[in-house]
């Protein structure tokens, strides 16, 4: 079994079964327009919001949010399923309006480059993951997508963020590694990733790291290692581990009363 099925199995004993295009259509996510970008062949199904109360003469914050293994699909809803509520809040809306861009990775890939070793439980106890070298196709497009945006004009080019969980918050840590002048801050959520590539992004990209102290698939000794390498760096960095939670600690970052107030205080300075 290659290690992509293996984490696929993994994500749904931790968190069920895939949302169904039926499933996401119940909820109310129509705010989110759909979207496609097609590039020799290859394509990247995504979700966009607008700001609240959108005016196409102002520049707004970009917000990139990653989904996890169990996510993946060609449906272009299932990647609402975790996080896709929380940005229509109408107390986030408003106070912090910004574009959401949340992109869809089809169901043979991920994010990041991982290569990963499992128990017989399947938790993962060891993985590789390289930072150098040929981006995984969904994230090389969605690279083209973000430097469409930025080119726009709509976009505050120095108000990127980044945040995701399970493999997103893997996607997380390889995107601000592999171009942490774009990102001004970044929140990734039981992830994981190179920790020795961290002086890439230290000092540049301020980071808030989540992790369930229970956690049985991604250990959260992969966050720990970030906050122990990152402080020993001098960076900027913040880490919060929940007691007890296992691996969809996203459900408490979603209603963390001080995500959205610490990420929108952060600002690029080119």
């Amino acid at each position: 079994m290659n290690y992509l099925r293996l984490l696929f199995y993994c994500c749904l004993l931790a968190v069920g079964l895939p949302m169904s295009a039926q499933q996401a259509q119940a909820q109310d996510l129509s705010a989110y327009s759909s979207q496609t970008y097609y590039y020799k062949g290859d394509t990247l199904r995504y979700r966009l919001l607008l700001p609240a109360n959108y005016d196409r003469h102002k520049k707004y914050p970009l917000i990139v949010f990653l989904h996890g293994i169990g996510e993946r699909g060609y449906d272009n809803n299932a990647q609402l399923l975790h996080g896709g509520t929380m940005f229509l809040r109408d107390s986030l809306r408003n106070k912090y309006p910004a574009f959401v861009l949340v992109p869809q990775c089809p169901s043979t890939a991920t994010w990041a480059p991982m290569i990963l070793k499992t128990d017989s439980n399947h938790r993962i106890v060891s993985g590789t993951y390289p930072v150098d070298g040929e981006m995984p196709t969904p994230t090389a497009l969605l690279n083209r997508v973000l430097d469409s945006l930025l080119a726009s004009g709509k976009i505050d080019t120095k108000r990127v963020y980044i945040g995701g969980l399970s493999m997103g918050g893997m996607g997380t840590y390889y995107l601000i590694t592999r171009r942490p002048e774009l990102f001004a801050a970044a929140f990734p959520i039981c992830g994981a990733g190179n920790v020795d590539a961290a002086n890439r992004f230290a000092g540049k990209v301020p980071i808030w790291i989540f992790h369930g102290a229970a956690d049985a698939i991604v250990p959260a000794e992969a966050s720990r290692a970030y906050e122990t390498k990152l402080k020993a760096l001098g960076a900027d960095v913040k880490y919060t581990e929940y007691p007890g939670v296992g691996h969809n600690s996203w459900d408490n970052v979603f209603v963390e009363p001080e995500l959205f107030q610490w990420l929108f205080t952060h600002k690029r300075n080119r």
